[in-house]
């Protein structure tokens, strides 16, 4: 089993940040007649939020889903930290480092924080469970984001506020030695405290190193943490722009219409 802790250290020399950590190459993908994702190029760079918008339908979950392989790619080429790599399965993405965190959570209310940041994955010693250095761990990916909101790692999730779920929720994924993280919406129906928190957490998340992927439908929160911006149009990359060369007006024009004459100019 293979865990970590964040390190808030600068990354090393040898991680060129010009260096995309992920990047798709004229990535197709198509369900029966329907073409989907047409050509679409997608970068991800370590210690970068890249907000990844669009309307609906635009193709942004089911990019999202051939990133963390639940869909395969028709054609296109993946990159992970500079190689090409093949994502068939989740367990694929996982193994790469690749974690993502879904609207619904996926969490237990009936177990505690520990139980759910360790599901599927126990730490175990001598054939029992290892709850002592699962409890230790959780401890201290929480501390290394900062939370401060949860009192116990053995409180019941069931028992959290919405913002605190999504916290243990992005807590579980950056555990297992997470090089980038994708969080769907999540600030999706959140109070104004609880959004602060959450995005306070996603900055923090890319100050420590991770490439994190942030999807939303949140122009506000997008322009507030995403040091890049990709929009899609009906399966198409519009534009993927800095964060500076883009102003609210803009970023709904590229969603809704598919361009935008005046970004980054």
């Amino acid at each position: 089993m293979t865990t970590t802790t964040l390190d808030p250290t600068p990354q090393p020399a040898s991680a060129d940040p010009s260096e995309p950590i992920l990047e798709l190459r004229g990535v197709n993908k198509s369900f029966g007649a329907v073409h989907v994702l047409h050509d679409v190029d997608f970068t991800v760079h370590r210690g970068a939020v890249t907000a990844l918008v669009g309307d609906n339908g635009a193709g942004k979950s089911t990019l999202i889903k051939c990133i963390t392989g639940i869909y395969g790619i028709d054609s296109g080429d993946v990159f992970f930290e500079g190689q090409p790599v093949a994502i068939h399965t989740p367990r694929d993405a996982a193994a790469l480092g690749i974690e993502v965190v879904y609207q619904d959570l996926a969490l237990c209310d009936n177990l505690d924080i520990v139980q759910n940041m360790f599901l599927g994955r126990e730490s175990r010693r001598f054939g029992t469970l290892d709850e002592a250095s699962m409890e230790l761990l959780a401890r201290q990916v929480l501390a290394s984001l900062s939370v401060r909101t949860v009192k116990s790692v053995r409180q019941s999730v069931g028992s959290l506020s919405g913002g605190q779920r999504q916290t243990v929720a992005i807590a579980k994924a950056v555990l297992w030695n997470s090089k980038v993280v994708l969080l769907d919406e999540p600030t999706a129906a959140l109070g104004v405290a609880q959004t602060r928190q959450v995005l306070d957490l996603v900055r923090r998340l890319a100050d420590n190193g991770l490439g994190v992927v942030l999807i939303s439908h949140n122009m506000l929160d997008v322009l507030e943490v995403a040091d890049d911006i990709c929009a899609l149009y009906l399966g198409r990359v519009a534009d993927h722009v800095p964060r500076r060369d883009v102003n609210q007006s803009q970023l709904v024009e590229l969603m809704t219409t598919g361009s935008a004459s005046a970004v980054g100019k």
